[in-house]
């Protein structure tokens, strides 16, 4: 990596009216959140975040309703096949094939969409984790859990200002794309299962990371982020639930819906920061949902992040597969 390349890291892109899009976006997690805390329900926290993620999409978009609802369609159908996969117990393999087959069908739709952030990445996410925690939800639950908080972020996303839209791929690179996803998380996925990793489905989620932005040299900037970002986010991580244990439903809750702030502040205009806050979110509702071993759960990310973003940020830079996406 070049000098440039190690500068570029600390970066800040320019500010794309990030507060307003990163309130909106807390509030939509702390409404349905806070309600299953009041309900006794704190477990279900990870449904109900995944579905509020419909509050990162189409930020400046004309049509930012639309959008959104464009992109619920990819989360809560990312939860909807993750937590039946574990409710019918899907073996490891068997996840490596529905989160490649869901990387490809995810990324065209993404791309005939003209989704912002671009790519299945999120939908993966919600798929993988929900797939990897207890089965003792049932599907329809988790479903109405997610469905709502998406649709309470749809209807907060109705407010604010808005600009101009993005264009979506043709059919020639969206195709392109689709496979370099089905590559990048079958490979990672199977290299992960294949050695006896827990949670490969981490591994494959980093894997997608560098695919969805152009340029070899924005790819493997992207995938160092994941890396860089990711090892930060575990330390942030360890400080919370080490010294403590495993804190109270209320606190993680809490926590949940501050991380959530600055990792949309962030998400555009530096990638590896979000990131420090991002990778505790999502560790945080995965113990509300499933507790384990915290120092495991700590090193299990930090190997499948290093092993994913590293399969992903080779088969971005492989010509016949690396889709050249406008800037």
């Amino acid at each position: 990596m070049t000098l440039a390349h190690v500068r570029s890291l600390a970066e800040f892109g320019p500010a794309a009216n990030d507060r307003a899009s990163a309130v909106r976006l807390a509030v939509g997690v702390a409404v349905p959140t806070g309600l299953l805390l009041l309900m006794g329900w704190p477990e279900l926290t990870i449904y109900a975040v995944f579905g509020a993620f419909t509050g990162m999409y189409g930020r400046n978009e004309p049509r930012r309703v639309q959008h959104q609802l464009l992109a619920a369609l990819l989360l809560v159908g990312g939860v909807t096949v993750g937590v039946t996969a574990a409710h019918l117990g899907v073996s490891p393999w068997g996840l490596v094939a529905v989160q490649g087959a869901f990387a490809f069908a995810g990324s065209l739709y993404a791309d005939r969409c003209g989704l912002t952030p671009a790519g299945p990445f999120f939908g993966m996410f919600a798929l993988g984790a929900s797939a990897s925690v207890a089965s003792t939800v049932a599907p329809w639950l988790a479903l109405a859990v997610a469905l709502g908080a998406a649709l309470i972020g749809i209807g907060i996303g109705a407010f604010g200002r808005v600009a101009e839209g993005h264009a979506a791929l043709t059919a020639d690179l969206s195709m392109r794309r689709a496979v370099a996803y089905l590559a990048a998380v079958t490979i990672a996925g199977a290299l992960s299962t294949a050695l006896g990793l827990e949670h490969p489905i981490w591994a494959m989620a980093a894997a997608a990371v560098p695919l969805a932005v152009s340029g070899t040299g924005n790819r493997v900037r992207r995938g160092t982020h994941r890396i860089i970002g990711t090892l930060g986010g575990l330390v942030l991580t360890g400080a919370i639930l080490l010294p403590f244990g495993s804190p109270a439903p209320a606190v993680l809750v809490l926590l949940i819906i501050v991380l959530q702030f600055p990792t949309e502040l962030f998400m555009i205009r530096n990638y590896g920061v979000a990131l420090f806050f991002f990778t505790p979110l999502i560790l945080l509702m995965t113990q509300l949902a499933s507790p384990v071993s915290s120092l495991e759960l700590i090193a299990d990310r930090a190997l499948q992040t290093a092993l994913g973003a590293t399969v992903g940020i080779c088969v971005a830079a492989f010509p016949l597969w690396a889709p050249r996406r406008p800037a």
